[in-house]
């Protein structure tokens, strides 16, 4: 299980830009981004940040757990081998 969150849908309307909401949450700018990119987990800064940020809302509105983590390093290999084919080979994602 890996936590989400909804932050980024909810600062639409509330926050101009995601340098307000970093300021607001109490947290570095490059770390929303990375969060936001998904180079980075949610951690109890974010988690704290967040619920001080977005008051009016509930822990479980702002995040939410997924059931898997997806595996980059079997979607980075096959990207590599359909590269290096000669017929395209069709990618799961």
């Amino acid at each position: 299980m890996i936590v989400k969150t909804r932050v980024f849908e909810l600062c639409n309307g509330r926050y101009k830009n995601l340098s307000e909401l970093a300021q607001a949450m109490g947290i570095s700018v490059s770390q929303i981004y990375r969060v936001r990119q998904g180079k980075r987990s949610i951690n109890q800064k974010f988690l704290i940040g967040a619920i001080r940020a977005f008051p009016q809302y509930k822990f479980g509105d702002l995040f939410y757990f997924a059931s898997e983590v997806p595996d980059v390093t079997k979607y980075t290999a096959d990207k590599q081998v359909a590269k290096r084919s000669k017929k395209p080979i069709k990618v799961a994602q």
